[in-house]
């Protein structure tokens, strides 16, 4: 076996999880992919001065860790228009747009799938990865995120995550109770949200995407919460409560009837939808992805991230009704 050979048998198999822990401190699956090669190249030059102190995975997540901390000191956070100022109170007024922003994006569960279809490996790339908690998790400093996802999410000891972040103990055990309490100021009730293979969840994402292809605005309000918010990025406008999101989707999305074809997605471990908006020649194009959360008294928070770029990474063709575009994990370059 060559030395090229030996790293990959080694190494290969942690590409899934190691690109969900670095998308949840980025909050970018672009970003997180970037960052996840640059693990595997700094972990190639090294290679050569590994001794085995701690296992292969320690070592890979160590390296991914500090490349995600650099890259956040330079970037800054992805937020979601909510975490950027108050909700809209005119529906019907013109939306403010910011592209500029570097905003929060969703994950598509099929750069996740692991090729050697390892249970211990999927269970870790799937953890905490709902879109609520990534982006709760960018109301934190790097280092909190950082914390909280060795400790809550990978479930590491806390000399362990000392030792990778140049820390103590009880820096380590304080930071994490800090962090623990910002996120439970934000983010909804664990055991409201239903589960991703809960039969309910997917009746009401079905009904939710029958009420946007026919333009139902009595049939989305049924699916709703009263204190629901509707967000947009890159729109900079959100919108929160019922009667509000309603009049938003009456004078904005459900004007023109048929104007929408909704496709089943898994997004961040949950049913999501993109949607293909038709233009002024008929052609149905890529538009959307929105992402709902389903909780048990109707869908709390809807996520359309107006980014048509994103279809490619889903397996989607930017036309419906065209042939759909592989989508998969990177290989190894090195």
């Amino acid at each position: 076996m060559t030395v090229s050979e030996e790293f990959t048998s080694l190494t290969g198999h942690f590409r899934g999880e190691l690109l969900a822990h670095c998308y949840r401190m980025l909050g970018s699956a672009e970003e997180a992919e970037d960052l996840v090669q640059e693990t595997y190249l700094r972990a190639w030059r090294s290679f050569g001065g590994f001794e085995g102190r701690s296992s292969v995975r320690t070592w890979l997540y160590r390296i991914a860790t500090n490349a995600c901390l650099t890259a956040i000191e330079r970037r800054g956070r992805r937020p979601l228009p909510s975490g950027l100022g108050a909700p809209g109170n005119d529906p019907e007024a013109q939306l403010a747009a910011a592209p500029e922003v570097p905003w929060l994006q969703p994950l598509p569960d099929t750069l996740l799938v692991a090729a050697d279809g390892d249970p211990a490996a999927a269970a870790a790339t799937r953890a905490g990865i709902r879109l609520a908690f990534v982006a709760a998790l960018q109301y934190l400093s790097a280092r909190q995120r950082a914390v909280l996802i060795l400790r809550d999410v990978l479930d590491w000891p806390a000399a362990q995550v000392a030792e990778l972040l140049g820390t103590t103990t009880t820096a380590v055990n304080s930071g994490l109770r800090r962090a623990r309490a910002q996120l439970a100021q934000v983010l909804p009730a664990e055991d409201e949200v239903t589960e991703p293979a809960d039969p309910d969840q997917r009746a009401v994402l079905d009904r939710f995407a029958a009420a946007f292809e026919n333009a139902d605005t009595s049939a989305l309000a049924e699916l709703l919460r009263e204190d629901v918010t509707f967000e947009m990025p890159p729109i900079l406008t959100w919108f929160a409560g019922r009667r509000t999101v309603l009049r938003f989707a009456a004078s904005h999305l459900f004007a023109v009837p048929g104007r929408f074809r909704m496709v089943p997605v898994t997004a961040n471990g949950q049913p999501a939808l993109a949607a293909y908006m038709r233009g002024p020649g008929g052609a149905f194009r890529a538009h959307a992805v929105l992402v709902p959360t389903i909780t048990r008294t109707g869908i709390a928070r809807i996520v359309s991230f107006g980014a048509p770029g994103l279809f490619p990474a889903f397996g989607l063709a930017p036309e419906h009704g065209t042939a759909t575009i592989p989508a998969g994990p990177a290989g190894l370059s090195l």
